[in-house]
């Protein structure tokens, strides 16, 4: 073969079509029975395929080495992966709130399905273990097979992904291979995953979902991390488009320092706030503390409230000082939780680590160190928020490895 890829999801598929599409041999092995098993439950099952901006805004929300990103997102630009799958494809596509873009049909199986045509001149072989690479006088020559055969290639693209949702397949392979042929890995994490909370707080209210609200988060002090948007409470903590994304900013070893604030109000400044407060108050002067939040929060979160607010849930309301009055506003602001850890890595949607990018060509995703390796996707060190960024990651980075391998 011309070229070998280990891994048969986004990446994977994406460069295979890159590479045959030149008339390059191309052998897709993935150890799964059947490809695109972790594509298929992105988006909730919608397929987040792509964010429609433009390259220099993609890389602001790009976590993790974004300027190992330039050349491949300028090649593969949302706009260019958009037309590849509405023209080419045959893939009718959306964009909704936040340029999020999605399939007409919201089936990410009609998103595998195109990949599956882009990828259609390669060879796909499902159910098949890699052991190991074919390394010889330095250079990749092939994989070595769980089954003993040998496949020799000029070329090998380890595009394994992470280790997020291993049942799809991420099973950190990928990272074995790479320090075979000498490669630094920095060590795996969980990212744009849930938030585990300290206290019985979130419990209390597990269920409830918050929207337009801002969440931040705090590190020693430091705000580390500011978005409006929608969050969940859960039985073990916080999650939700804003958590996922705040996730990515806390490395393991971090979590004792950080903290979570909510602005349940961040349509109102602090002045218009207290006004609206009062007026509440007035209008139900006579009532006790436990109706003072009826018109300010949801249900489930009015009890809570109380508990951190302490104010008597008996006490009328005309009775509440000008001071409990300020905390409440303040608490409106900046509801507190504490963060106790992150959910674990066979729940995060990415994973943040990988192979160093330092040692990988940003160009053609080229080994640096072992002539005739690439990498592309989720197995190198690079991650970003949720929002269709890491797909397009996964894509750009494939293209770029399939077509400069097919070159090799």
């Amino acid at each position: 073969m011309d070229l070998v890829i280990i891994g048969a999801g986004a990446a994977g598929l994406a460069a295979a079509g890159a590479a045959a599409r030149v008339g390059a041999r191309v052998l897709v092995l993935e150890h799964k029975g059947a490809p695109g098993r972790k594509l298929l439950i992105t988006g909730k099952g919608r397929c987040n395929v792509t964010n429609e901006c433009p390259p220099d805004e993609f890389l602001k929300h790009v976590r993790r080495n974004p300027r190992f990103l330039y050349s491949s997102l300028a090649a593969w630009p949302p706009a260019r992966l958009m037309r590849l799958f509405e023209d080419e494809l045959g893939l009718p596509l959306k964009t909704e709130r936040g340029r999020r873009v999605f399939p007409k049909s919201d089936r990410a199986a009609d998103v595998l399905a195109a990949l599956l045509r882009w990828a259609g001149d390669a060879q796909l072989e499902t159910g098949v273990q890699v052991k190991s690479l074919l390394l010889e006088d330095g250079a990749c020559r092939g994989v070595r097979l769980a089954d003993g055969r040998e496949v020799r290639a000029k070329a090998v693209l380890v595009a394994t992904g992470g280790v997020s949702y291993p049942g799809t397949g991420s099973t950190g392979d990928g990272y074995r291979f790479a320090r075979q042929a000498g490669h630094t890995v920095t060590p795996p994490e969980p990212s744009l995953v849930a938030l585990v909370t300290k206290g019985d707080a979130a419990r209390r209210m597990a269920g409830l979902s918050l929207r337009n609200v801002a969440l931040t988060l705090w590190e020693n002090g430091k705000a580390r991390f500011c978005e409006q948007g929608e969050m969940l409470f859960t039985h073990f903590g916080v999650s939700g488009p804003l958590v996922l994304s705040a996730s990515a900013h806390i490395r393991d070893a971090q979590c004792a320092a950080c903290r979570l604030t909510i602005d349940l109000k961040p349509a109102l400044d602090e002045s218009t706030l207290r006004a609206r407060v009062s007026s509440d108050f007035a209008a139900a002067a006579n009532r006790e503390a436990a109706h003072a939040l009826d018109k300010l929060l949801p249900a489930s979160m009015r009890p809570v409230m109380l508990d951190v607010w302490g104010v008597d849930a008996k006490k009328k309301i005309n009775q509440i000082t000008r001071a409990e009055r300020e905390k409440l506003c303040a608490l409106l602001k900046a509801f507190p939780l504490e963060v106790q850890g992150k959910g674990d890595l066979a729940h995060a949607v990415v994973t943040s680590g990988g192979v160093d990018v330092k040692q990988v060509d940003p160009k053609t995703m080229r080994s640096r160190l072992c002539p005739g390796l690439y990498f592309a996707g989720e197995v190198l060190d690079v991650d970003a928020y949720t929002g269709g960024y890491n797909l397009t990651i996964a894509f750009a980075t494939g293209m770029a490895a399939g077509a400069a391998a097919a070159g090799t």
